[in-house]
């Protein structure tokens, strides 16, 4: 699934005259690794590599060097099962994505400690060290993105001689997104990032990056682009920041033309949309939904939403529509589903909800009437206290009946939560397991975890009041995320070990393939929906 910045960005940029060539180097990347040719280069770099000393191999390097050729020769056929209506038979699928993991796998041996994978990328320096990222940027042996980079997108850049490039120094280089909003602070103490980039815009960025395009078509002036942080030309280190402006949203569809969607690891396109931006509720102590910045909540018509849906679905053939909201509402939920259920239902889609009282039973079989295939629920926790220190607003009995009647009207429920939110004792974190134990014929799939203490979020911002002692660390200097200590309560550490030791004990899924990413999720329950055949139970 595309992310949905690009599109959105694009859509506005080509609505007021800008030509864009838009590329996802995400799909790209893996589609060029994912190959028999790739493939053969890592092994024959491997080889180079074998110890001289006979019986020095390791057992791993052994391994990958006798799979390798069986995986070079399957890995296209692989792409092909899951970007086919084979990918939801389970017993083709499950060979195919092992084969696309253990390729993968094969992959960033050249690289380790690096490892890359379908839904994660672990590298070998602290991604949020600037000294490290700026050390291992040039780095051939341990770059695995490096030779990628100069092979299919640099003469790219040199063909197209663009004047605004979000990847390569000949042109403009501007950075944007959640993490460069969260680091907003922290850019321009860091002087020498902006060897990798010129500038970063923070927040939403379709204003701002069509004036910093304006300005590098005329005077060059970027004290006038709004929501920027640059490095001044012809004054050294000195790195500069613009206000922060906060416009209206715009409605414009997003423009996914010229994104191969054909090249990713899908049977059919999944596509983002939002049907608001920011959360109708935005009080949960660990989220840092804005970023602490000035944004507001802002829904967008529910009317135009399903016209967006409905357009998308005709111009690039989607049937599945993932909603990237924080927690799409109830109303808008209400006008969509009657609007999709009058429209012949023929998109599948689904999106975050809270556990709010307005999710009536009535509401719930509408929107499954509507096309919703999948709701996916900030559970968190299931201990009163600490549903009442998150400031969460969340009620036990409607959290138990909403799980129900979802079930009950066709939709599969996925659920988030955690251990360790500050001051949670032990006792607490099993009220949690435990009420997931008591709902386990109502809840799908699951993503438990850690407490992750986010930059901006309340606890942060105020750790005092939540008990908590920040660990500050002057190498991590580009974190969004920080060590901490508690006063009471579950530690760090230990609320690791929690979520660790619940994983380890879960059921082995008989086709775990259709649960490593939200998009598989989708396309798998409604493939069930469409059969008539039921949902299997995440503690089954």
């Amino acid at each position: 699934m595309p992310h949905l910045a690009l599109p959105t960005l694009t859509a506005y940029l080509r609505a007021h005259g800008v030509e864009v060539i838009q590329r996802d180097l995400n799909v790209e990347f893996f589609d060029a690794l994912l190959t028999r040719r790739a493939l053969d280069t890592v092994q024959a770099r491997l080889r180079e590599r074998m110890p001289s000393v006979p019986g020095a191999m390791t057992p791993m390097l052994r391994s990958a060097l006798a799979d390798g050729p069986r995986l070079a020769a399957q890995v296209e056929k692989a792409k092909a099962v899951f970007r086919s209506p084979a990918f939801y038979d389970g017993e083709v699928s499950l060979p195919a994505f092992l084969t696309l993991a253990q390729s993968l796998d094969l992959a960033s041996l050249p690289f380790a400690p690096t490892e890359i994978g379908l839904t994660n990328f672990r590298p070998s320096i602290p991604a949020d060290s600037s000294q490290a990222l700026l050390h291992i940027v040039n780095d051939p042996q341990r770059n695995i993105f490096l030779d990628f980079f100069r092979r299919h997108v640099l003469p790219d850049i040199a063909r197209e001689q663009p004047d605004i490039v979000g990847i390569s120094i000949p042109s403009h280089v501007t950075v944007g997104g959640p993490h460069i909003s969260m680091l907003r602070e922290q850019l321009p103490k860091v002087p020498a990032i902006f060897r990798l980039f010129d500038s970063a815009i923070v927040f939403d960025g379709e204003t701002a990056l069509l004036r910093l395009a304006e300005a590098l078509d005329g005077d060059g002036d970027f004290a006038k682009v709004p929501n920027l942080i640059y490095r001044a030309q012809h004054d050294g280190d000195t790195v500069r920041s613009t206000p922060v402006v906060v416009e209206p949203h715009h409605d414009l569809l997003p423009d996914f033309d010229g994104l191969p969607l054909e090249r990713y690891l899908v049977p059919s396109p999944v596509l983002p949309l939002l049907s608001a931006h920011g959360c109708y509720h935005g009080k949960c102590g660990f989220c840092n939904v804005g970023y602490g910045g000035p944004g507001t909540f802002g829904q967008l018509d529910a009317d135009l939403v399903v016209e967006h849906m409905l357009a998308l679905h005709t111009k690039y053939g989607a049937r599945h529509i993932f909603f990237a909201d924080e927690a799409m509402t109830p109303h808008n939920l209400r006008v969509m589903s009657a609007r999709l259920a009058e429209a012949g239902s023929p998109v599948h889609w689904c999106g975050c909800a809270r556990f709010d009282a307005a999710l009536t039973r009535d509401l719930l079989e509408s929107m499954a009437q509507g096309g919703c295939r999948m709701l996916l629920f900030g559970l968190e926790t299931a201990a009163e206290r600490t549903i009442k220190r998150m400031v969460k607003g969340t009620k036990l009995p409607e959290m138990s009946r909403i799980l129900h009647d979802s079930t009950a009207a066709g939709i599969w429920n996925h659920t988030f939560f955690f251990f360790g939110f500050p001051g949670e004792t032990m006792a607490e974190a099993q009220e949690t397991v435990n009420f997931v134990y008591a709902h386990q014929d109502a809840i799908h799939s699951a993503s438990p975890g850690a407490f992750l203490l986010e930059r901006y979020s309340p606890v942060e911002r105020a750790p005092k009041r939540y008990g908590v002692t920040i660990r500050e660390d002057p190498n991590r200097d580009l974190a969004i995320y920080f060590d901490y200590d508690v006063a009471a309560g579950l530690d760090e550490p230990m609320a690791d070990t929690l979520a660790t030791r619940l994983i380890d004990v879960l059921p082995t899924k008989q086709f775990g393939q259709f649960y490593i990413h939200d998009s598989y999720r989708l396309l798998h329950a409604g493939a069930l929906r469409d059969k008539g055949q039921p949902f299997p139970l995440w503690l089954a």
